[in-house]
């Protein structure tokens, strides 16, 4: 019994895994230059703390060292992407 206690702990523990590494649609602004970008995946790098992430618009990949990460709906980045500047 106690075997498949462990088991589940370690699948509901994947899953969250999984889950944390689903993207998320964002927007990212550099609190440097104050430049807002829109992604639907974040990284944070560990060591280092940047953000890492492609952007929507251009599909630049792109490294922060200073940035603010706002969670938007799906529908809010494609509105964003689409928008003409």
């Amino acid at each position: 019994m106690r075997r498949l206690g462990k088991r589940w702990a370690l699948l509901a523990i994947l899953l969250a895994l999984v889950a944390a590494c689903a993207g998320h649609p964002s927007r990212v602004t550099d609190l440097t230059t104050g430049r807002v970008y829109y992604t639907d995946h974040v990284r944070r790098g560990l060591a280092t703390g940047n953000v890492y992430f492609k952007d929507a618009k251009t599909g630049a990949e792109i490294t922060l060292r200073s940035s603010e990460i706002q969670e938007i709906t799906p529908e809010e980045l494609a509105a964003q992407v689409s928008r003409k500047e």
